[in-house]
């Protein structure tokens, strides 16, 4: 008659799974001949967990209470233990009642029950508190827990409960309170009346008939269908969930494995039920341990008797990321540096208080994540890089810095190709537009003088064109013969040998810089030379470069160690290395310190990039992966990455170098305003010139008129007489008369 394990531990991940608690401390009593059963509880729990990304950390069994001999003294001592754990969310899966209370006097007792704890009941547990005395649940204040849901409107339940009120007050008079049946005694109750229908269909008494019988029942009983499936009760009813407040309970939700929680009407056995109080099945009026509404985090992080003891790289070959100073006159150790600032930053963002202490680590980064794993270090802070490798000892945050495997080499001159080097102080686009310019200036000029009569500007169409050109030339070198009378072209011309010398001037200085000042390139420009030619490369000690390196083929005897970063200059000048090898944000800083001669050459070889390390599901690594995320999206995270890494005042000769070719764009304004007069001289040239030549061509249109009049006019009528026979005819006739005096034949004896 008892409800399904697997229901009861979907009902208990689900509680967990939506206040997000990722770890869990599961209790239980050993019950009196079921201990096998009793251990497959925690298992189910821990299939069920997963499923909503939790999981038990640590889970405790009791001997059942009836084998103690000092109950109170065992269990006292058992949570002692349980309080110096950082998990505070204790899961009860499975005790009798007078366990459970004893277990929560003394956990009441030891300070138990406040502030940032939380307590689940089990479904056993939670559907007896309707027997107890209501004195008891005081000491269960914020307690949650799940019961199955009783239909309460039908008759059969009224009438039973009325009976048994009745009853139980005429057997205990001297009880007080109100007494209510629990759900065990409901389940009693239809335990009976299946075994009474199931006798009533034998006709003997058979052990095993009465089992088959009773297991074919079907009907609704004061606890729900009591109908089998494979020796099981076949339907699984809802549950409801209560939290303890005062001395009695309050049902805030409703959950079934179907719909998850809610809190509005549904129906159940063909029965609308109202649960909860309207707030839309997100429990959000529970009232927890300490008075408190907000939902605690269910863990806590060190403390004033325990702080976080987090461990900090005391070797490391940049200390621009950990810094430590120890103080004689306060007689103390000073850690600072960029990583730890980030760290600082981030847990300004948490939601809680954390108190923690700094605590310098002499060994290499990977004993370090190991003292994280076995829990010598609650945490670790520094430049430390997110390997594969690593992640089997610890967890890491999200990372706080991008990182990649970076080459540094020294810097060379670069060979320059001496052919066509000086058109290379422009770029294309310039000397095109130049070169536009200068033949447009010449024409404007010409087509000017042209129009005012000038003599020098004059001649046939092909001379004409070929002094266009030539005037285009040598105006650039001021040694044009043709004489200017115009105004408008001296200003044309005025305007355009300015812009001609300020382009000179600066062709002339950046031609001079071009053939003078020496272009670097990277010593090195591949890894691939340095693995053939057998070259040492340096890289930080204690570090998993090394380890990086020998997987890329370098032989190990040609891996040097350097333990600081002024070591690396010394030993690129004494040859001791041909390369050095960093993770990105090392680079930056190298580049920043020493930034000429240096620079970043070959491929970037990507990686995790620098993160906090913490123990494996630690729920602390959560929410400093969410600090963080809000920190860099702050801009702090680059703002601290400038002033601590990157700032230096000499700029770097590993950036990328600029194009030394000049583009228009930085004579765009005298070429405007050269371009602007020149086309204004062009139109009013235009004018003058369509001006002049208006009289001519009036004569030409004039003469052309004339000679359409005078061939029109010799259109003639001309009559005539001729004899035809006898007599004389008269007839008219039109020619055209193209000569002056006309011919007639012998006919026409009389022109009219």
């Amino acid at each position: 008659m008892n409800n399904d394990v697997n229901s009861q531990m979907q009902c208990f991940a689900a509680l967990i799974g939506h206040f997000k608690w990722r770890k869990v401390i599961a209790l239980y009593e050993i019950s009196n001949s079921f201990s096998n059963i009793d251990f497959g509880l925690i298992t189910h729990l821990s299939d069920s967990l997963k499923v909503v990304d939790s999981s038990v950390e640590y889970h405790l069994a009791f001997p059942p209470l009836f084998s103690l001999s000092d109950s109170k003294s065992f269990i006292q001592k058992e949570l002692v233990k349980l309080r110096t754990k950082n998990v505070k969310v204790f899961v009860v899966v499975q005790c009798s009642l007078h366990f459970g209370l004893i277990l929560f006097e003394m956990a009441t007792e030891m300070g138990m029950m406040g502030k940032d704890y939380v307590w689940i009941i089990s479904y056993n547990m939670a559907s007896l508190l309707d027997s107890v005395e209501p004195s008891v649940l005081l000491n269960m204040q914020g307690v949650i827990g799940f019961k199955a849901n009783v239909n309460e409107k039908t008759e059969s339940f009224r009438e039973f409960n009325v009976k048994f009120r009745r009853k139980y007050r005429s057997e205990y008079p001297e009880e007080e309170g109100y007494p209510s049946p629990s759900l065990y005694a409901f389940k009693a109750y239809d335990a009976t009346w299946a075994t009474a229908k199931a006798m009533q269909k034998l006709s003997r008494s058979n052990s095993s008939e009465l089992v088959k019988s009773i297991l074919l029942s079907d009907f609704e009983g004061l606890s729900g269908k009591v109908s089998f499936k494979n020796g099981m009760l076949y339907e699984k009813p809802p549950f409801r969930i209560i939290n303890v407040i005062g001395k009695s309970y309050r049902e805030v939700s409703f959950w079934s494995p179907e719909f998850g929680f809610s809190d509005d009407l549904v129906e159940y056995n063909g029965v609308k039920l109202k649960i909860g109080n309207g707030l839309g099945g997100s429990l959000g009026s529970i009232l927890w341990p300490g008075g408190k509404q907000t939902f605690p985090k269910g863990w806590t992080i060190g403390g004033l008797e325990k702080p976080l003891k987090i461990g900090v790289p005391a070797r490391g070959a940049f200390n621009q990321f950990v810094t430590i100073n120890f103080n004689q006159e306060r007689n103390e150790t000073l850690i600072g540096g960029f990583s730890v600032h980030v760290f600082e930053a981030a847990v300004r963002q948490l939601p809680y208080y954390l108190l923690y202490v700094l605590v310098p680590f002499y060994g290499t980064y990977d004993e370090m994540v190991e003292g994280v794993s076995n829990k010598s270090l609650d945490a670790a802070v520094g430049d430390t890089e997110i390997m594969p490798d690593r992640y089997e000892y610890a967890e890491f945050s999200q990372p706080y810095i991008d990182s990649g495997l970076v080459m540094v080499v020294t810097e060379r001159p670069r060979l320059k190709k001496a052919h066509f080097i000086v058109i290379k102080a422009f770029k294309l686009k310039l000397w095109i537009l130049l070169a536009v310019m200068s033949m447009s200036t010449g024409v404007v000029i010409w087509l000017n003088e042209y129009v005012n009569d000038n003599p020098d500007f004059s001649g046939s169409f092909p001379q004409l064109i070929g002094s266009m050109l030539w005037f285009s030339v040598t105006v650039l070198s001021f040694s044009q013969r043709e004489s200017i009378k115009s105004n408008l072209s001296r200003l044309v011309l005025t305007t355009w040998l300015c812009v001609v010398v300020v382009v000179t001037a600066c062709f002339t200085a950046l031609l001079s810089s071009i053939m003078t000042v020496p272009r670097l390139e990277p010593s090195v420009l591949d890894v691939d030379y340095l693995i053939r030619t057998n070259a040492a490369v340096g890289c930080n000690n204690n570090s998993f470069i090394v380890k990086y390196l020998v997987n890329l083929q370098f032989k190990p005897e040609n891996i040097k160690e350097i333990s600081s970063i002024n070591d690396y200059p010394k030993a690129f000048e004494k040859g001791e290395i041909s390369a050095a090898f960093f993770v990105a944000p090392h680079a930056k800083v190298f580049l920043a310190k020493y930034c000429k001669g240096y620079t970043k050459s070959g491929p970037v070889f990507k990686l995790g990039g620098f993160g906090f390390v913490f123990p494996k599901g630690s729920p602390l690594a959560v929410d400093i992966s969410e600090a963080v995320l809000k920190v860099s999206q702050s801009g702090e995270i680059n703002q601290l990455e400038e002033q601590m890494l990157i700032s230096s005042n000499c700029s770097s000769s590993s950036a990328k170098e600029q194009d030394p070719r000049l583009g228009p764009e930085l004579f765009s304004g005298p070429l405007l305003i050269s371009g602007v007069i020149c086309g204004i001289v062009l139109l009013i040239s235009i004018a003058r010139l369509v001006r002049k030549h208006w009289l001519y061509l009036s004569s030409i249109v004039a003469n052309n008129a004339k000679i359409v009049l005078r061939w029109s006019s010799l259109v003639l009528t001309q009559c005539y007489t001729k004899t035809v026979g006898p007599r004389s005819v008269k007839d008219c006739n039109t020619v055209i008369d193209q000569r002056p005096n006309i011919q007639l034949n012998g006919e026409i004896t009389e022109v009219f």
